[in-house]
């Protein structure tokens, strides 16, 4: 099997310090925003960090945040509330979608990234809903350090035939 984005794609914690070109972070966005969401509903908003005091602020908000100090750009995927179906959760799955949207992409510009969980923590999304004064309806969801690659991860085949049932389990 070919080794595309999907399949080298791997968790980055260590970047080069240098900026990630704007182009590049449009080229993330705009595939994030290609993600296939519950009713087209398209409820994510992305929030775009360069700011290095922003940086080392969300690398204190969990303990697993540590790499985002050193991230040269981050996004955090985010629901606009507004934007769904109050009886519904669907937005998790469209916003799953999106932000595994963004990682692939990451891979694909030759830049590494990581999936930072906040959501369903109160105490992860509230800390990022004060720092950047967001309205009570927008709730951050997961936050991607991203940049250069300070090193390649070598590809891991994690394919494993006893995970996979035919028409029975």
């Amino acid at each position: 099997m070919e080794h595309n984005s999907i399949m080298r794609r791997r968790s980055v914690r260590k970047f080069e310090d240098r900026p990630v070109e704007q182009e590049k972070l449009e080229h993330l966005l705009r595939a994030a925003m290609q993600s296939p969401t519950a009713k087209d509903s398209r409820c994510w908003e992305f929030l775009v960090i360069t700011d290095r005091a922003a940086c080392e602020a969300i690398s204190k908000m969990s303990e697993y945040a540590m790499c985002a100090a050193k991230a040269p750009a981050m996004v955090i995927t985010m629901v606009n509330l507004h934007n769904t179906d109050p009886d519904t959760l669907w937005w998790v799955e469209d916003l799953s979608a999106a932000t595994q949207t963004i990682l692939i992409q990451a891979e694909e510009e030759g830049l590494g990234a990581v999936w930072l969980g906040m959501y369903p923590r109160e105490e992860r999304t509230s800390q990022l809903q004060a720092y950047f004064q967001l309205p009570e309806h927008i709730m951050p969801f997961a936050v991607i350090p991203l940049g250069y690659k300070q090193k390649e991860k070598p590809f891991e085949d994690r394919f494993d035939p006893a995970k996979v049932h035919w028409d029975t389990f």
